[in-house]
This record gives structure tokens, C-alpha cells and sequence, in this order.
């Protein structure tokens, strides 16, 4: 993961015209360059690319074609290019306090725990909420079996994507059969993705599940299309596990 000006370079550079923010977010998202959990970074991107050419002026990489419209500044050389990729991974390790954006993500995180508990009770499970999360969420009973649950909640963004994220670590230490994961899928509607822990490993090991984040995150990319759910690339029907509660069993 690079920060959106990094991952907008990347873009341009691969370019042989000026590209629409959009166009430039859409892209850095379809490659896994940039990390957000925001519902537009569409927005983040105009604003940051437009924040540079305000502060830096020529000095800066980006010039505004036309409005919405980057492209490279020519005068900008690959000396500068590495200097900002320098001072960016260490703003990357001493930057750790929460935006707005991560604070948003906790009410949206827990508002999708409390959805799953509801379904899940409707279901004839006993389930609860752990008071204390540990790579695990939700912890539900039914016909005396234990279920582990993870749940991972999302808002589908301006590229009808549903972007999230799962601790390597937190995987790994809860690699049993009875642990599953449930994305919710705010959008339009709301929808839920009931995938097993085995289900996950093997769209790992088939790359539909990227690592991501120095190898310490496995990111989970989906995309609703004509009513069925693809997770990973276009090619990759995951619909059979798209609101399956059969599943948990």
C-alpha cells in the first residue's frame, strides 16, 4: 500500500494522457495500490493531488490538465520522485493517530456486529458480541456447536467495490473449521458474505485474497454485479456463499 499521491504517480506514469480523479482512484484500487475504507476516495484523491499543486506549485509532480483532469509535471525528476517515496514511508511509521475516517470505521464495524448478532438470533442461534475482541467478534451456539465469527463490514464506494481487511495474524490464530467470516455489504441494500475460514485460505492460496500492508493484512476486494458477487477479480463467482446462514454449521 502507497498513499494516494504515490499511487497517482504510478498511475500517470503508466498513462500517455491526462486522467480524471476518478479514473485515477479507480485504477489505484483495481491494482491495490492505495488503502481507504472511506465511501468516497475519489474525493481523497482530488483533494490531495489538489493540495499539492496549491502548496508546491511547480515544485509539485502533478498538473492540473483541465478540471478533474492530472498529469505529470515534466519538470518533476525521479531525484524528487524517491524523496517523496522516502519522506512518505516515514510518515507512514509515525503517523498513528485516527482520522476521521478510521473513527467513522469503528461505528460502521460495530453497527455490522450488531446486524450479524440480529440475523443471527433470528436463525435460532444463541449469539453474542465478545466484550473483548481478539480476532474474534461474535461467538454463537446452536445444536450444542460453538461458532467463531469475524465480521468485517464495508460501504460499497464510488466503484461499486467493497474493499476490507483481515489481521494476518489474527487468521492464522484462529485457523479452526468452526470460524467463519461475515462481510456485510452496505450499499443499495445490505448484503452478507458467509465465507468459512477454509473458503478464505483457498482464495489465498488462489490469489483472489491479496497480502497487502508489508505482509501483515490480507486484503478482501469485492464487487456486486448484475445481482451476483465476485470476490477478487471478475472472474471469481462467490455468490453461492452471498447471504448462505446454511453455511454456519
Amino acid at each position: 500500500m502507497v498513499s494516494f499521491k504515490l499511487a497517482a504517480l504510478k498511475i500517470l506514469k503508466e498513462s500517455s494522457e491526462p486522467l480524471h480523479y476518478e479514473e485515477i482512484t479507480k485504477k489505484a484500487l483495481e491494482q491495490n495500490l492505495i488503502e481507504t475504507s472511506g465511501a468516497t476516495p475519489e474525493a481523497t484523491m482530488n483533494a490531495q493531488l489538489s493540495v499539492d499543486i496549491k502548496l508546491n506549485g511547480a515544485k509539485s509532480p502533478f498538473l492540473r490538465a483541465k478540471p478533474g483532469y492530472f498529469t505529470l509535471n515534466p519538470a518533476y525528476t525521479q531525484e524528487e520522485e524517491k524523496k517523496a517515496e522516502q519522506a512518505e514511508l516515514i510518515k507512514e511509521e509515525t503517523d498513528k493517530t485516527l482520522n476521521e475516517e478510521q473513527i467513522s470505521t469503528q461505528y460502521i464495524g460495530k453497527a455490522g456486529e450488531h446486524l450479524v448478532v440480529s440475523e443471527l438470533l433470528f436463525r435460532g442461534y444463541n449469539a453474542s458480541i465478545m466484550s473483548v475482541d481478539e480476532g474474534l467478534d461474535i461467538v454463537a451456539t446452536k445444536d450444542e456447536r460453538l461458532f467463531n465469527i469475524q465480521v468485517k463490514t464495508s460501504t460499497e464506494n464510488k466503484f461499486d467495490l467493497h474493499l476490507s481487511d483481515i489481521r494476518i495474524s489474527s487468521f492464522e490464530k484462529h485457523n479452526r473449521n468452526n470460524t467463519y467470516y461475515i462481510f456485510v455489504l452496505k450499499g443499495k441494500q445490505t448484503n452478507f458474505l458467509i465465507l468459512p475460514y477454509h473458503e478464505i485460505q483457498k482464495n489465498i492460496d488462489q490469489e483472489n485474497i491479496l497480502v497487502i500492508n508489508k505482509n501483515t493484512r490480507y486484503r478482501v476486494n469485492m464487487r456486486m454485479r448484475d445481482g451476483k458477487l465476485y470476490l477478487g477479480n471478475k472472474d471469481n463467482d462467490a455468490s453461492y456463499y452471498l447471504n448462505n446462514w446454511g453455511l454456519i454449521k
